[in-house]
């Protein structure tokens, strides 16, 4: 059975208050909450075996190498990757992106075509447009519907020869819509192009199997999946990561080092430069074990219960708009209240307790499509309740009585 009251009791900052009122924690598309697991991970790290990995003899050198690598191999086994050396380390998903740009910089050139979508976070979209003035390669973007959906007969219509990198967030993390990657990657490798999906928004809600996908880039961030901030992951099939160069250098990312010449290490440390967040990548697979725990299917049948609770009992506010309405999406809301700013909803639930995002979310186009300045967005994870919605419902309405 999915204990919520049980689950709760594993994140300590559920039982604060803010603002005299008990926290009601509706950012989770932001960031997600951190259960003791994980929090006992990192203190356990720092106070017992805190040391640099895979270059000391020493125990303490060790141990921290031995729980690292144990963490990629947790990593590998969830995602169902081939190999632990396709599991990259990074600081989260913008850096995923950013190396996979700077590695195709040397493969692209003036006249092939990239397309992104315009449900895109900006970390989606900056990369390829600075990678795109660096080689002359053209941006397209697949258009978005009034629903929040992809226009995947436009998006079939872009495709071509020319195509050589197709880059779409798995889900929206403006809107939360679920969108169709298997078949856009199954078009884009028609015409020989690679794909990278952006799972940031993903991977806590449901467990992508990147095997079956046969997708080439996935990248992905622990915050967003109850881990620590600063760390993340890009799978890259063996291939590609062969093929493109090393985003930086610097140690670990080297076999031989002279002045005349460096040869780089094999996988994964060739893009691993440096000391990395060690303690942030032992607490991501302590993340993913605890989330695995408590089973992707389980999280998403509760979590969907919250959306279509939610969805009914914010519709039945007069004056209340829902972006982002397609079949398929997960436990987000983005909503407006006529006549409102988003930012004045935001602060007046928030000195009720409530916490949710306002703003464009990173998503400036989306916001231009629908011709607004923003959205108030709540985002739900499995920690949260029937009764935190109610209470949501109930902010909402006080913001519209005390600003209209």
């Amino acid at each position: 059975m999915f204990d919520i009251t049980s689950i709760r009791a594993d994140f300590p900052i559920l039982q604060r208050e803010v603002n005299g009122k008990p926290l009601v924690y509706l950012d989770n598309a932001a960031t997600s909450q951190k259960p003791q697991q994980v929090i006992d991970a990192i203190v356990d790290y720092y106070s017992r075996y805190n040391a640099n990995i895979h270059r000391g003899v020493h125990t303490l050198s060790q141990e921290a190498t031995d729980a690292y690598e144990i963490a990629r191999k947790t990593i590998q086994e969830h995602f169902n990757i081939a190999h632990p050396y396709e599991v990259i380390f990074t600081a989260g998903t913008t850096h995923g992106i950013n190396l996979v740009a700077n590695g195709f910089a040397s493969f692209l050139k003036k006249g092939d075509e990239v397309i992104v979508s315009a449900l895109e976070h900006h970390s989606n979209i900056v990369p390829w447009q600075m990678l795109c003035e660096k080689t002359g390669a053209v941006l397209k973007v697949i258009p978005m519907t009034q629903e929040g959906t992809l226009a995947m007969d436009a998006y079939s219509g872009l495709l071509s020869e020319k195509t050589k990198l197709v880059f779409v967030n798995h889900i929206s993390n403006a809107l939360g819509t679920i969108n169709p990657i298997e078949k856009i990657i199954e078009l884009a490798h028609q015409v020989g192009a690679a794909v990278l999906v952006d799972g940031a928004q993903a991977c806590s809600h449901i467990k992508p199997d990147l095997t079956a996908l046969d997708v080439d880039f996935y990248v992905t961030s622990a915050h967003k999946m109850c881990g620590p901030t600063g760390v993340g992951m890009l799978y890259g099939k063996e291939e590609w990561l062969k093929k493109l160069p090393p985003y930086q250098g610097g140690g670990e990312m080297i076999s031989e080092v002279t002045f005349e010449k460096t040869t780089y290490a094999d996988l994964p440390h060739k893009f691993e430069a440096g000391t990395p967040n060690i303690c942030g990548g032992i607490a991501f697979g302590a993340a993913i074990e605890y989330l695995n725990h408590l089973g992707f299917d389980a999280i998403a049948a509760h979590e969907h219960t919250l959306l279509e609770y939610a969805t009914n009992e914010l519709l039945a506010i007069d004056g209340l708009k829902i972006y982002g309405t397609g079949r398929e999406k997960t436990s987000v809301i983005s909503f407006n209240v006529e006549n409102i700013h988003p930012y004045d909803i935001g602060t007046i639930l928030d000195k009720l307790g409530i916490a949710v995002r306002t703003g464009h979310h990173c998503a400036q186009p989306i916001m231009e499509f629908y011709k607004i300045p923003g959205t108030v967005r709540a985002s739900f994870a499995f920690y949260n309740t029937k009764e935190e919605v109610d209470q949501l419902v109930a902010g909402v309405k006080r913001a519209q009585q005390m600003l209209s």
